[in-house]
């Protein structure tokens, strides 16, 4: 695939925002709590499963102080037809357990902050401030990693540096 030219960008970054200017998760969420639960399940997961189980782990857990002292046995079984429920069930415990001990019960609502606590990446750091916060960010997974590719946008061997390559490629206020 040949190298995408200035022209080219112009042309994809137009298309792109044609066709899904005003693109938003599909996770179901109420509130801050709820939407970093469920982009850390979602990760190879379908937000469609996410929206399934997620309304009996609410329930149950209605918000990180009673996460934070959840049996993990009990978390696991709620979420176990998510994929890799056991690492996911794990990370959230031990998020709602650092938010509870170092941000006063809060979600915090900054990118570096976020990244601090269990389960939660670059990426969805950055889904967070792009749903939550409306923040000009763009989150790059395996899918936008590889067509950038195919495209020609990036050929950087890593999500993060591609991601940078994109922001300084697609540069305005428009990035997600």
């Amino acid at each position: 695939m040949k190298k995408a030219t200035k022209e080219d960008i112009n042309i994809i970054k137009e298309a792109f925002l044609e066709n899904y200017k005003d693109a938003v998760t599909e996770l179901n969420y109420k509130n801050d709590y709820e939407l970093l639960i469920a982009i850390i399940l979602s990760a190879q997961c379908t937000d469609k499963r996410v929206n399934i189980i997620t309304p009996a782990l609410f329930e149950k857990y209605p918000s990180v102080k009673e996460l934070s002292i959840a049996n993990l046995e009990d978390v696991k079984k709620l979420i176990n037809s998510c994929s890799f429920f056991n690492n996911k069930a794990q990370n959230i415990i031990k998020m709602a357990q650092s938010v509870m001990k170092n941000y006063e019960g809060q979600i915090p609502h900054d990118q570096k902050e976020l990244m601090k606590l269990a389960g939660v990446g670059n990426k969805t750091a950055n889904v967070f401030m792009i749903e939550y916060k409306q923040e000009n960010l763009m989150a790059v997974d395996t899918h936008v990693f590889r067509v950038s590719h195919r495209l020609g946008l990036s050929y950087e061997k890593t999500v993060e540096k591609t991601e940078a390559e994109l922001v300084k490629k697609l540069k305005g206020d428009d990035l997600h």
